[in-house]
C-alpha cells in the first residue's frame, strides 16, 4: 500500500477563493465529526491519514449482493430476503442507479449554496415502496459469533452514513423514507470444515434515520476549511494521539 500513499497531496485541496467545484465526500464529513484537525490536514493541507488495508472480501460480498439484487431490479420483483422480512418494496429501477453507486467518479451529489462545495456519496442500493418513497440501503459484512446488530458505539458511523445518504437524496428532490435498511452478512464459522466455501447468514436490519444534523455539520466543516487556524483534535483520535506521542521523543 505504501507505494500509493502520498502524505503531501497537492490536488483536491480546499481553496476558499476558488470557484471550481470542491467534492466533499460522505466519509470526509465523518472524518470532520471524528477529528476536525485530521479533516483540516487532509482536505486543506493535503496531509492524509495513512490508508488502511482494503477489505477485499467485503468488496466481493458487496459486488455479489448488487448482482443478486440487480436480477430482481430488472424483473421488478422483490428479493426473497425482502419477502422474508416483510419489506413491501422492490429494488429501484432508475437510469442513475449505477452513477449513484460510483462514489469515486460520480455518486449522488448536492451543491451547498453560497460555496463551491459539492457533497458526494456512493450508495450500495436504493429500494422503492408502493408510495414511491426511496429506501436507502447499505450492505455490511462481518464474521462474528454473536448476532449482528447496530448497537455498538462504533456503529454510529454506519447510522450517520445512512442519514447523509437520505439527506443527499432529499436535496435532489426525491421522496425518501426515514426507514433505511442494512443488509448485514455474517460469515458462518460454525461449519466442521471450510471445503472452499464460506457461508453467510444474511439479515436485514431496519434503521429509522434522522438527517436533521447533516446540513449544519456540513456548514461547520466548510467554516473549518475557511479558517487559517489549525483546529483542535478529536478527543478520541488515535492518529492525533500517535503524532503527539512521537513529538515527545522527536524533541
Amino acid at each position: 500500500m505504501s507505494q500509493y500513499y502520498n502524505p503531501n497531496r497537492k490536488s483536491n485541496l480546499y481553496d476558499k477563493s476558488s470557484n471550481q467545484p470542491f467534492r466533499l465526500s460522505r466519509s470526509k464529513i465523518d472524518l470532520f465529526i471524528n477529528c476536525p484537525r485530521c479533516f483540516y490536514l487532509d482536505r486543506k493541507l493535503g496531509v492524509t491519514q495513512p490508508p488502511g488495508y482494503p477489505f477485499s472480501l467485503n468488496s466481493a460480498v458487496d459486488k455479489l449482493l448488487k448482482k443478486e439484487f440487480d436480477i430482481h431490479r430488472a424483473k421488478g420483483t422483490r428479493h426473497p430476503l425482502m419477502e422474508t422480512y416483510g419489506i413491501d418494496a422492490i429494488p429501484l429501477a432508475h437510469g442513475k442507479i449505477d452513477e449513484w453507486r460510483d462514489s469515486l467518479r460520480a455518486g449522488i451529489t448536492a451543491q451547498i449554496d453560497g460555496s463551491n462545495v459539492v457533497v458526494t456519496g456512493g450508495v450500495d442500493d436504493v429500494w422503492v415502496n408502493p408510495q414511491g418513497e426511496y429506501l436507502i440501503v447499505d450492505y455490511k459484512s462481518t464474521s462474528k459469533e454473536e448476532e449482528v446488530t447496530l448497537n455498538a458505539d462504533w456503529q454510529i458511523g454506519y447510522k450517520r452514513q445512512m442519514e447523509i445518504y437520505q439527506w443527499l437524496f432529499r436535496k435532489n428532490d426525491y421522496e425518501v423514507s426515514n426507514t433505511g435498511y442494512f443488509v448485514y452478512c455474517n460469515g458462518n464459522t460454525d461449519k466442521e470444515a471450510f471445503d472452499g466455501m464460506l457461508e453467510f447468514d444474511i439479515k436485514i436490519i431496519p434503521y429509522e434515520g434522522d438527517d436533521s444534523w447533516v446540513e449544519q455539520t456540513i456548514l461547520d466543516a466548510i467554516d473549518c476549511l475557511k479558517s487559517d487556524t489549525l483546529p483542535d483534535s478529536g478527543k478520541d483520535c488515535d492518529f492525533c494521539k500517535y503524532r503527539n506521542a512521537v513529538k515527545v521523543f522527536e524533541k
